[in-house]
């Protein structure tokens, strides 16, 4: 991800780009070069990404069994318990997923920088070598690069920590990495759980007050909810490209829109196919 579509670049370098005012962004810069040092780490930015992903996961699932159970002519109660008990079963594989996976790509990361380690130990000539290569094929010439190179690999943990993403395209993950994936995989349990429930509030709040109202039209409610997060949710999407944020929130919602739909129609033509 380039820094220009990165939701870490703070919002004022981010306004100057798009609007392609070299003085902001000069003024930016400089202000920053008074400031004490304050690295954006991606913390923010994974927890972001946990709520956005794990809400949009969440509600179209949700959506899509609510709109299967109805075209399915299945009864509200049944809508309900279909809805809530694959809700936080998913959330919870999704949670317990998303921790797994993080520390299990972490720990490789660590295994592969012990490698670079010892390789360096080992055979620094060779390792400071295919730097050099990697410079000179991205244009830096020769005399440069060992140059470039030369000053690095004075200082082990940095050059690795270099090699690490020139070489294999990794980030070595920070101190405590195992605690920041539980709390990525709680933020998305908590997002997969409280946006997957918007859809059955329709079904849920409606009733409350008006008891009475058939089932297409707590469904009609249920859509408009529905649209409404994907909208939002589209448009907090936004953060991690440089596409407008109604552009992304009315995407968002087409396509949510399309699977309940497609749920909808197969919802009708199974109910249809075992005369339910």
């Amino acid at each position: 991800m380039s820094a220009e579509h990165s939701p870490l670049v703070p919002s004022e370098a981010r306004t100057a780009f798009e609007e392609g005012d070299v003085e902001r962004s000069r003024i930016f810069h400089d202000k920053r070069l008074l400031l004490p040092r304050e690295e954006p780490h991606k913390r923010g930015g994974d927890l972001l990404k946990a709520v956005v992903f794990g809400g949009l996961d969440g509600i179209l699932t949700s959506f899509a069994i609510i709109a299967g159970a109805t075209g399915g002519d299945l009864s509200v109660k049944i809508v309900l318990i279909l809805g809530f008990s694959n809700i936080f079963a998913d959330a919870l594989s999704m949670g317990v997923g998303e921790y797994l996976s993080s520390v299990a790509h972490n720990d490789w990361v660590l295994a592969e920088r012990k490698r670079e380690t010892w390789e360096v130990d080992n055979y620094p000539d060779g390792e400071i070598e295919e730097m050099v290569d990697i410079y000179v094929e991205r244009g830096m010439s020769l005399e440069d690069a060992r140059k470039v190179i030369g000053l690095m690999s004075k200082y082990k943990d940095f050059f690795i920590d270099v090699m690490m993403v020139e070489e294999l395209g990794l980030q070595v993950p920070e101190d405590g990495h195992r605690f920041e994936s539980l709390k990525e995989g709680i933020v998305m349990f908590c997002a997969f759980s409280l946006f997957g429930s918007m859809p059955l509030l329709g079904y849920v709040i409606i009733p409350i007050f008006l008891p009475h109202l058939p089932n297409e039209t707590m469904f009609s409610c249920s859509c408009f909810i529905t649209g409404f997060f994907l909208f939002l949710l589209g448009s907090i999407k936004c953060s991690f490209s440089t596409t407008h944020w109604a552009l992304a929130g009315m995407e968002t919602l087409f396509l949510g829109g399309t699977c309940g739909a497609l749920a909808h129609l197969i919802g009708g033509e199974m109910s249809i196919l075992l005369k339910i």
